[in-house]
């Protein structure tokens, strides 16, 4: 068996997503659709309502929870407003910021992309009676 490092890599770089990698909480962090999301549409700071109302099909409880878990791992940070009623706005912190590169990438992929995703979606149903 080759030594691999914490991150699942070994000796010869193949990659290895072990059970007890911990960037495998990461990453189910990041690539959860809300997350990726808010985090697109954080390009300045932001009320919860607003985000709410900016990501259609999200349910409060959801993006409580998404909130909750970003600000956790440091992608955002909460600030409470001294407002009357008291208000809560989102903002990215410089790691969430970090990752605004790598999620336009991946976002204009799903657009050059979605046509042809599409195409085969609809072929794999007609083979399989999906």
């Amino acid at each position: 068996m080759r030594d691999t490092d914490p991150y699942g890599m070994d000796a010869g770089t193949q990659v290895v997503f072990r059970a007890d990698c911990p960037s495998r909480p990461i990453l189910d962090q990041i690539a959860d659709k809300w997350s990726m999301m808010v985090m697109a549409l954080l390009e300045r700071p932001m009320r919860f309502n607003e985000l709410k109302r900016r990501l259609e099909g999200v349910t409060q409880r959801v993006l409580t929870q998404t909130l909750r878990r970003l600000e956790r791992n440091g992608m955002i940070q909460r600030k409470v407003l001294p407002t009357s009623p008291v208000g809560v706005e989102y903002s990215l912190t410089a790691l969430g910021e970090s990752l605004r590169e790598p999620f336009g990438h991946l976002y204009r992929w799903t657009v050059e992309h979605g046509e042809e995703i599409q195409n085969h979606r609809r072929a794999y149903d007609s083979r399989t009676g999906a």
